[in-house]
C-alpha cells in the first residue's frame, strides 16, 4: 500500500513530500532543512532510496542534494537542467521504482511552463496512478508563474504551461492526486491556490489553464503577474551549483553594546517578536519582522543580499525557528542574535524606544491634521481601491525609497498591519514619526475614509 505524508512550509507556502510503500520511499521537493524528511521517514520506517526535483527553484535553497548524499538515494533532477553538481538526468517517459515490494513507482512527465525544464511525477501503485508531483505546474486552481527564468521567455513558457496542464489531465485520470509544491501563499505561483487539496477531476472544470483556449489563458496570466520577490534572483544559481550544507547551531550572542555597534555599523537588527510589543518597545534603528508573518519571504526580500543581519528574539525557540526559516532562503547565519527583551538589548542609561498603534478610525478622525498616509500594499492590491491622497510605495520597495516620504506625521498601513508594522519600523528606523495600522483595510471604508478606484 502507497503513503504519502505532506511536509508544510507555511512561512515559503510551499509543499514537500514524502512518499513510498512498505520499506522505502521517495522525497520530493525537499526543503533545505532536511531533518524534516527524516524525521518523516524515521516515523514511517521506511528508507529513502530517491530524491526528485520538479525544477530548480526560484524561492527557496532546495535540500535534496544533501539528502541524496546523506541516504545514499539517487538523486533524479530534470536532464534539461542546467546544473554543476552530479544527478540522475531525468527525461519524459523515465520511470523509477520506489517500492517495487508494493509496486510503487514514478514516471517521469515533462511539463514545461514554470521552466523550460519542469517535470512532474505521476505516482503509481500496480500500473494505476494515484497521485502526481506537480511542483510549480498544476496547482490548485491555477498554474506555476512563467516569468522567473527571463523576460524573453516568458510567454512561450505560458503558453508550454497551458499545453503542460492539458497533458497532465489528458494523461492521467481523474481521480489521480494532484500534489503542488507551490501555491499555499509562494510568490512562484500565479495566484493563491483554491483550496487545499484537488485531483486532476477536479481541475478539468475549475482551473483556467483548463477552462480557456491558450490565448485568453497567456493574455490572463501575464496581465495578473505581480512583482517577484528580489531574492529570487539568487536562489535559481545556489541550487545550480548545489547547495551547500546547512548550519542550524546557535549564533554568537550579541550585548546591548554589540547591538548598538552593529546598528552603527549600518547592519540590520531585526526584532522578531509580534508587532505589538515592537511598538511598545524596542531598539531604535530595529527593524521588526514577526517570527509568525512570512519571516523568510519578507525579510530576504527587503535585506540588502549579503547584508549581516542580528536577530533578536524573545526565546530560544522562536530564535531557532527564524534560524530555519531564513536558512531556507540563503541567509545562512546571523551575524548575531540574543534572546529577552528591549530593556536587555538597549545600553545602560538608554531606554527603549516605541511609536503607536491605531486602526483606521482612528486615521479618519485625525485625517485632517496634514498627516501622510503611507499605502505599502503591492501595485495589484492598491488597484481595487486606495485612501485618496495616500503614497504608495511597495514594502519591498520602501527601504530605498525613504526620501520619497513627504514631511509630517506617517500613517501607515497595509491590507491587514503587518506589512504596516515592518514599514513603520524602518520609518521609525529613519527617524520619522509615525502611527502603524493594525487594521484590515476593509475598514477604511466604514471609517468613512475617501476612497478612489481604477
Amino acid at each position: 500500500m502507497f503513503f504519502v505524508d505532506t511536509i508544510e512550509l507555511e512561512g515559503l507556502g510551499n509543499r514537500s513530500y514524502l512518499a513510498g510503500g512498505e520499506s522505502t520511499a521517495v522525497a520530493v521537493d525537499p526543503p533545505r532543512d532536511i531533518d524534516q524528511v527524516l524525521a518523516a521517514a524515521a516515523r514511517r520506517g521506511v528508507r529513502i532510496s530517491h530524491v526528485v526535483e520538479t525544477h530548480i527553484h526560484n524561492d527557496y535553497v532546495t535540500g535534496g542534494l544533501e539528502l541524496a548524499r546523506i541516504t545514499g538515494a539517487r538523486y533524479l533532477v530534470p536532464a534539461g537542467a542546467n546544473v554543476t553538481f552530479d544527478r540522475v538526468p531525468v527525461a519524459d517517459g523515465d520511470t523509477a521504482d520506489i517500492d517495487p515490494g508494493s509496486e510503487v513507482m514514478l514516471r517521469a512527465m515533462a511539463t514545461p511552463g514554470h521552466t523550460p525544464h519542469h517535470t512532474s511525477y505521476a505516482l503509481h501503485e500496480a500500473e494505476c496512478a494515484r497521485a502526481v508531483f506537480t511542483g510549480g505546474s498544476l496547482l490548485i486552481g491555477t498554474v506555476g508563474r512563467p516569468d522567473l527564468v527571463e523576460p524573453r521567455l516568458t510567454e512561450g513558457l505560458a503558453r508550454a504551461q497551458h499545453a503542460s496542464a492539458h497533458r497532465l489531465v489528458t494523461d492521467l485520470p481523474d481521480e489521480t492526486q494532484v500534489l503542488p509544491t507551490h501555491g499555499f501563499g509562494s510568490f512562484c505561483a500565479a495566484a493563491q491556490s483554491a483550496g487545499e487539496e484537488t485531483t486532476i477531476g477536479k481541475e478539468k472544470s475549475a482551473n483556467t489553464a483548463l477552462t480557456v483556449d491558450v490565448n485568453t489563458f497567456v493574455a490572463d496570466l501575464l496581465a495578473g503577474l505581480g512583482d517577484v520577490p528580489g531574492y529570487y534572483a539568487h536562489m535559481g544559481p545556489a541550487n545550480a551549483e548545489g547547495p551547500a550544507p546547512l548550519d542550524l547551531t546557535p549564533p554568537a550572542v550579541a550585548d546591548a553594546d554589540e547591538i548598538a555597534a552593529r546598528l552603527a555599523a549600518g547592519e540590520w537588527v531585526v526584532d522578531l517578536r509580534n508587532r505589538v510589543a515592537f511598538a511598545e518597545g524596542h531598539v531604535a534603528g530595529s527593524f521588526n519582522f514577526e517570527a509568525d508573518g512570512k519571516l523568510a519571504t519578507y525579510l530576504a526580500w527587503m535585506i540588502p543580499w549579503g547584508k549581516p543581519v542580528t536577530l533578536l528574539a524573545e526565546s530560544a525557540e522562536q530564535l531557532a525557528e527564524a534560524q530555519r526559516e531564513v536558512v531556507r532562503v540563503g541567509i545562512d547565519r546571523p551575524a548575531a542574535a540574543t534572546t529577552g527583551t528591549p530593556a536587555d538589548w538597549v545600553p545602560a542609561g538608554q531606554s527603549p524606544a516605541s511609536f503607536p498603534r491605531s486602526t483606521f478610525a482612528g486615521l479618519a478622525a485625525h485625517r485632517g491634521d496634514g498627516v501622510v498616509v503611507l499605502d505599502v500594499r503591492r501595485a495589484a492590491e492598491r488597484a481595487g481601491g486606495w485612501i485618496e491622497g495616500s503614497v504608495h510605495i511597495p514594502i519591498h520597495e520602501l527601504h530605498g525609497r525613504l526620501a520619497e516620504v513627504p514631511p509630517g506625521t506617517v500613517w501607515v498601513h497595509c491590507a491587514g498591519g503587518l506589512r504596516a508594522a515592518i514599514a513603520a519600523s524602518l520609518m521609525d528606523a529613519s527617524g520619522r514619526d509615525v502611527v502603524a495600522v493594525d487594521d484590515g483595510f476593509g475598514a477604511a471604508a466604514d471609517a468613512g475614509l475617501p476612497l478612489t478606484t481604477c
